[in-house]
C-alpha cells in the first residue's frame, strides 16, 4: 500500500532486528538509491554524496569486516556481546547502504569559493544527511526497516580495501536494512513549541 510522503516520514523509525528478505526486487532498491543520489540537493550543486549499496554476499562480507576490525580493537572477551549485537541486529538484514562524501569535490569547492571554504565540509555533511534521510524513508515506504550506524572511522581502511573505494571518499554512516522482525520501541517527543517558531 502506497503512503503519502508525510506518512512515510512519520513511520520512518530505527529498527534493530531484520529478516534477510526483501518485499521488492533488487532493481527497485537500486532505483531508490539512484533516484536519491541523482535528485538529492547539495550546496552549489556539488553532488558530493557517494553511495555504496551492498546486497547478498557483499552485505555479509561488510559486517564480517566490521566484526574483524572490532575484535582486533577491543579483544575477544569484550567482543562477545558486540559480535552478537552485530549478527542479530545488522548482519541479519537484507542489505546495507554505505554513505560517503567525496572530499575531492569538497576541496575543489573550497578552492573555487575561498570565502566559503570553512563551511564547505558542513554543506557536504548536510547534503549527506538529506541523502540518508531520503533513502531511509524511501526504504520504509516499500516495506523495509533500517537503522543508521557509525562504525567509521575504524572500519574505513578495511572496507575501502575490500570494495575498492576511492581514497577521496570519506565514510559517514552505514544503514543496514531488511524486513523488520519487531515493532520499534515507543518514542518520546519534546514539545514542538520548544523546537519550532512561527512568525506571521
Amino acid at each position: 500500500m502506497s503512503k503519502t510522503f508525510l506518512e512515510a516520514v512519520k513511520n520512518r523509525r530505527s529498527y534493530y532486528s531484520f529478516k534477510n528478505y526483501s518485499p521488492v526486487t533488487d532493481d527497485k532498491i537500486e532505483e531508490i538509491v539512484n533516484t536519491v543520489v541523482k535528485y538529492g540537493p547539495s550546496a552549489f550543486n556539488s553532488q558530493s554524496a557517494r553511495i555504496v549499496l551492498l546486497l547478498g554476499e557483499s552485505h555479509k562480507r561488510f559486517w564480517n569486516i566490521v566484526e574483524g576490525v572490532l575484535r582486533k580493537k577491543i579483544g575477544d572477551e569484550r567482543f562477545v556481546a558486540m559480535g552478537k549485537k552485530i549478527d542479530n541486529l545488522f548482519a541479519s538484514g537484507y542489505g546495507t547502504v554505505l554513505f560517503y562524501e567525496d572530499w575531492d569535490v569538497v576541496e575543489g569547492l573550497q578552492k573555487q569559493y575561498p570565502e566559503y571554504a570553512a563551511n564547505m565540509p558542513i554543506h557536504s555533511y548536510t547534503s549527506g544527511g538529506m541523502h540518508q534521510f531520503a533513502i531511509w524513508t524511501a526504504l520504509e515506504e516499500v516495506g523495509f526497516g533500517a537503522s543508521l550506524q557509525h562504525y567509521n572511522p575504524i572500519i574505513d581502511e578495511a572496507v575501502a580495501k575490500e570494495f575498492g573505494i576511492p581514497s577521496s571518499w570519506h565514510l559517514n554512516a552505514q544503514m543496514p536494512f531488511g524486513v523488520p522482525v519487531n515493532e520499534p520501541g515507543a518514542k518520546s517527543f519534546k514539545p514542538l513549541e520548544e523546537r519550532v517558531k512561527v512568525f506571521k
